[in-house]
């Protein structure tokens, strides 16, 4: 009888999902979309074609007119791109370089999509087509060539803009043609963490922490969208694309995210002929409406505090709640294998933050790594110091004690019979301390 049940939930499921796919849509529900990343073949799709305000998840399209620049030869990652005042007057998040500052596009690619930084958008928008107007004509024109016939793009950063539009279906399009398109490239989209001077800045793409075989790709926030996710994963060499537009929360957002992987990769492409078939991601139907705009369901007075424009930052400004509140959702809301692989999370998580810097490319062995040591060795050096001086008045006090009470005829019978020794003492045990933070 269990697998009859089995088989009559899935089916059940699958005609909720066809039934929301030929659907008028409400304004202020999620779009959920899961496709395999391999074959565009869709899993599960609601809402997936109605037009959403896309927020950061429109830096995948910035990154993709970046990476077909360099595979044209217009440039190279190691091409040096200059901030502009342009880029230092975009709002947070950004890297907040001053105008002038220059920096590689690998190194501007990896701020885009860990830290998800509106300046550099605009910088590598700049420093591939001269302005963002331009950038946004290279962007419109390859959404048409991938068939993403629902996205219009005005900026590179996803900034609120009313001509701001994409939709879970052509999300799922880019998302393809960049692991498509530019294989030698896939790192970008997974890194966990960079790291720029002594600042770790975290990717704002929780499951790559929290979700086993996560490995994949953006985040997007702004009141009108809601929390927007665009997720991949991969197990047994079999990869998924989960998008989710229109959550409350980043939790939410994460947990949904998740559910739709964790389906994907139970079912398995051994018992898709048991499920109808809602074909691929390029072939869904196009709905023609305006985007709803959550602004007051996202960011009304009914909340409790008020949402910054980006609030990934502000997710990010407390790791540890979040992340413990992150994880305790989805360990409730999914099963079986999964639970348990949570509690060990993604092997990425142990990754060490990539370093990211300004100015040129630098030369291997360049002595970041060391540099870095001589920093932290400085700075205990510094603390040790303070440490010491407690101990050093003492010392000082006692001589000259010594010194006013006895000639230098009487020091050493003095030093025999007075109490030397207990500052002796005093100087021994100070000594003990001082060694350990040094080594620590």
């Amino acid at each position: 009888m269990a697998p009859i049940v089995r088989f009559l939930t899935r089916t059940l499921a699958v005609a909720a999902v066809v039934g929301a796919l030929g659907s008028p849509v409400r304004a202020g529900n999620e779009a959920l979309l899961l496709i395999d990343a391999e074959t565009g073949k869709v899993l599960q799709a609601e809402n997936a074609t109605y037009p959403w305000y896309p927020a950061s998840t429109s830096k995948l399209m910035t990154t993709y007119v970046t990476l077909a620049a360099v595979k044209s030869g217009r440039i190279t990652m190691d091409t040096l791109l200059t901030v502009s005042p342009n880029a230092v007057a975009q709002t947070p998040s950004k890297m907040g370089f001053r105008a002038g500052i220059t920096v590689t596009v690998d190194n501007a690619l990896k701020m885009l999509l860990v830290h998800s930084a509106n300046d550099i958008a605009v910088v590598l928008a700049e420093g591939v087509s001269g302005s963002i107007e331009k950038f946004a004509d290279e962007m419109n024109a390859t959404s048409q060539r991938l068939g993403m016939v629902q996205s219009s793009w005005v900026n590179p950063n996803g900034l609120p803009a009313e001509g701001q539009i994409s939709s879970a279906r052509d999300l799922g399009i880019l998302a393809r043609a960049l692991m498509h398109d530019f294989p030698e490239y896939d790192f970008y989209w997974h890194i966990p963490s960079i790291k720029f001077g002594r600042k770790i800045m975290t990717n704002y793409n929780k499951l790559l922490a929290e979700y086993p075989g996560a490995d994949g790709m953006k985040t997007g926030f702004i009141c009108s969208s809601g929390f927007n996710l665009v997720a991949s994963a991969t197990r047994d060499n079999r990869r998924l694309i989960a998008i989710v537009l229109g959550a409350p929360s980043s939790a939410v957002r994460a947990q949904k995210a998740a559910m739709m992987l964790e389906r994907g990769f139970s079912d398995g492409p051994g018992l898709s002929w048991l499920l109808p078939s809602l074909g691929t991601v390029d072939a869904l139907p196009p709905i023609n409406a305006a985007p709803p705009d959550l602004h007051e369901q996202i960011c009304g007075p009914h909340h409790k505090r008020p949402r910054a424009e980006n609030e990934d930052d502000d997710a990010a400004a407390a790791p540890g709640a979040d992340g413990d509140q992150q994880r305790a959702f989805m360990l409730t809301n999914l099963k079986g294998s999964t639970k348990t692989a949570l509690l060990t999370g993604n092997p990425l998580a142990a990754v060490p933050p990539i370093v990211v810097y300004t100015g040129p490319k630098k030369p291997t062995g360049s002595g970041e790594a060391e540099a870095d040591a001589a920093m932290l060795k400085q700075k205990k050096q510094k603390q040790a110091k303070k440490n010491d001086k407690p101990t050093d008045k003492p010392k000082t006090a006692d001589a000259k004690s010594s010194t006013a009470k006895n000639d230098k005829t009487d020091k050493t019978e003095a030093a025999k019979n007075t109490k030397p020794a207990a500052p002796k003492t005093a100087q021994a045990k100070p000594q003990k301390p001082k060694a350990t933070p040094t080594t620590q």
